[in-house]
C-alpha cells in the first residue's frame, strides 16, 4: 500500500469508490462489467451507423456522437480508478487531475448540446416531415456536432485551468474516485467564492439552456403527435421519442443532482453514488436504449451478425 505522505506534498490522494471487502470486490467486478460493456456497446453503434447506408441520417449521426462521448467518458474514469484500486495506491497528479476534469467537463457539456440537438431533429422529422431534408441538412449537422465538442471544451479548459490554479496548501485528499472541480476547490486555501459562481453560471449556461431547448422541442413533439389522426403514426413518434426521453431523463437528472443542488443538501456518499451512475452506468444504457426500441438499428445489427459471422457458418 502507498504511503499517503509521500505523495500529499506533489499528488493528489483520491479516496475512491471501493475498499477490500468481499462485497466492494464483486461492486468492482460489476463495474469493470459496465466499463467493458459500455466500450464495446458505444463501439458497435458507431460501427453500425458508419457501415449501414440506411443509418446515414442526421438522427443517427448525432446519436454516433453520443456514443462515442459516452465511450471517451467512461475510459475518462473508470480505468484510472481500476489501476489505483488494484494496485493499492490513490494518487493522481496534477496533471492527471487537470486532464480528468478538462475532459469530463468537456465530454459532459458536449452532451448536453448533442441531447439538444437530438431533441431538435425530432422535431423538425415530427412537425415539419416535409421540409426536414432542408432544415436539418448536413451542413447544419455538421455545426451543430462541432459547436457541441467547441463549447465542451472552452467550459473543461477553462473549468481545468482555473481549478488547478489555487494553492493546495491543505490536505490533498479529495473523497472521491476521480477529480471533480466542486470537490477540488474545496481544499484550496484562498477563498473560491468568486469560482464557485462562475462554475454555478457554466452550470445554468452547459445544463440548463439545452435542458430548456429540450423541453420546448418535446413540448412541440408532443402538441404535433396528439394531433396526428394515423395510430400508427402516433406509436412510431411516442417510440422514437421516448428512447430520447429516457436518454435525457437519466443524463440530466443525476447532473442536475450533483451540480445544482444547494451546499447543505450534499452529502459526499450520495454524490459518488449518483457520480457513479452518470459516469459509469448511463453511458452502458443509451445503446441498449437505442437499439432495444429502434427497429432500424435492430436490422442493421441483424444485417452485420448475418454478413460477418452467421454468413460463415
Amino acid at each position: 500500500m502507498e504511503d499517503a505522505n509521500d505523495t500529499t506534498e506533489i499528488n493528489f490522494i483520491l479516496v475512491g469508490l471501493f475498499n477490500h471487502t468481499q462485497t466492494h470486490v464483486f461492486l468492482f467486478s460489476v463495474v469493470l462489467m459496465t466499463f467493458l460493456t459500455s466500450l464495446v456497446g458505444n463501439a458497435l453503434m458507431i460501427l453500425l451507423i458508419h457501415e449501414d447506408p440506411q443509418l446515414h441520417k442526421p438522427m443517427y449521426f448525432l446519436l454516433s456522437q453520443l456514443s462515442l462521448m459516452d465511450m471517451m467518458l467512461v475510459s475518462t474514469i473508470v480505468p484510472k480508478m481500476a489501476a489505483n484500486y488494484l494496485m493499492g495506491t490513490k494518487s493522481i497528479s496534477p496533471a492527471g487531475c487537470g486532464a480528468q476534469i478538462f475532459l469530463f467537463v468537456t465530454l459532459g457539456g458536449g452532451e448536453c448540446f448533442i441531447l439538444a440537438s437530438m431533441a431538435y431533429d425530432r422535431y423538425v422529422a415530427i412537425c415539419h416531415p416535409l421540409r426536414y431534408p432542408i432544415l436539418m441538412n448536413q451542413k447544419l449537422c455538421l455545426h451543430m456536432t462541432s459547436g457541441s465538442w467547441i463549447l465542451g471544451g472552452v467550459d473543461g479548459l477553462m473549468q481545468a485551468g482555473a481549478t488547478l490554479s489555487f494553492p493546495y496548501c491543505h490536505s490533498r485528499e479529495i473523497n472521491h474516485f476521480f477529480c471533480e472541480a466542486p470537490l477540488l476547490v474545496r481544499l484550496a486555501c484562498n477563498d473560491t467564492m468568486l469560482f464557485e459562481f462562475f462554475m454555478y453560471v457554466c452550470c445554468i449556461l452547459m445544463l440548463l439552456i439545452p435542458l430548456s431547448l429540450i423541453l420546448a422541442s418535446y413540448s412541440l413533439i408532443l402538441a404535433a403527435v396528439l394531433h396526428m389522426k394515423s395510430t400508427a403514426a402516433r406509436k412510431k413518434a411516442f417510440a422514437t421519442c421516448s428512447s430520447h426521453l429516457a436518454v435525457v431523463g437519466l443524463f440530466y437528472g443525476a447532473i442536475i443532482f450533483i451540480y445544482m443542488r444547494p451546499k447543505s443538501y450534499r452529502s459526499v456518499a450520495h454524490d459518488k453514488v449518483v457520480s457513479a451512475f452518470y459516469t459509469i452506468f448511463t453511458p452502458v444504457l443509451n445503446p441498449l436504449i437505442y437499439s432495444v426500441r429502434n427497429k432500424e438499428v435492430k436490422g442493421a445489427l441483424r444485417k452485420w451478425l448475418e454478413k460477418h459471422f452467421l454468413g460463415r457458418l
